[in-house]
């Protein structure tokens, strides 16, 4: 009678092996549609919110008012300030690039709303204060980070760099030659609101790559 014949060690050793490299490769698999899956979550949260910080930025130009107290809209090369209607009076909102505050590098891309003023003076103090904004200020919302730089451009019949004259009428000086008296001059008119701002993102790879270009069109 013969003896049951089992598996001998060789076998054994031969049928681990094959399991192990089909769990490993299986393992391979599964953490290369997890990472796949991480990144396409992260690519969408980026557009979510980049998608969330525009639609802000158009409501807060759609939104511009020139008043008698301050400009409704200047940029100096870092800092974009407007005045914008809200719903229990006026708002003074600053759109500015800073170093990130977290230490890790590059630049956030920020904004800051004051509360609602009735009053031109409140208005005035508002538009002051931030002239000495550093970026750390209460209220100041991180929006973007890993942004190169940024630039804007504003359209009076052409475009052109916001930090230009622009559309800016001038009184005419008194002639020193005449014997005219001389009449009151009016005080130069404040440059006028252009019809349009392109805004420039040059992004600085984190993420999100390349520049973003943006045209608004300002309401009459």
């Amino acid at each position: 009678m013969k003896r049951p014949h089992g598996f001998t060690l060789v076998e054994v050793l031969v049928a681990m092996m094959i399991m192990a490299m089909l769990a490993l490769m299986a393992w391979q698999g599964v953490d290369g549609i997890m990472r796949a899956r991480n990144f396409s979550q992260t690519r969408l949260d980026q557009t979510l919110r980049l998608n969330t910080v525009i639609a802000q930025w158009e409501q807060d130009l759609a939104a511009v008012q020139e008043t008698p107290a301050v400009p409704g809209l200047t940029f100096d090369g870092s800092t974009a300030r407007l005045t914008r209607r809200a719903d229990r009076g006026m708002q003074v909102v600053t759109w500015s690039l800073k170093p990130s505050p977290d230490g890790t590098g590059g630049n956030t891309w920020m904004r800051w709303a004051s509360p609602s003023v009735r009053t031109s003076g409140e208005l005035q103090e508002l538009w002051m204060r931030t002239q000495q904004f550093q970026g750390l200020e209460a209220g100041q919302l991180k929006t973007l980070k890993g942004i190169n730089q940024w630039q804007m451009y504003c359209y009076w019949g052409s475009w052109s760099n916001c930090q230009s004259s622009g559309d800016v009428a001038t009184a005419k000086p008194p002639d020193p030659g005449s014997s005219q008296p001389q009449q009151p001059q009016p005080p130069p008119q404040r440059q006028a609101l252009p019809s349009g701002v392109r805004l420039v993102l040059d992004f600085a790879g984190e993420g999100l790559n390349g520049s973003l270009v943006r045209d608004v069109a300002l309401g009459p």
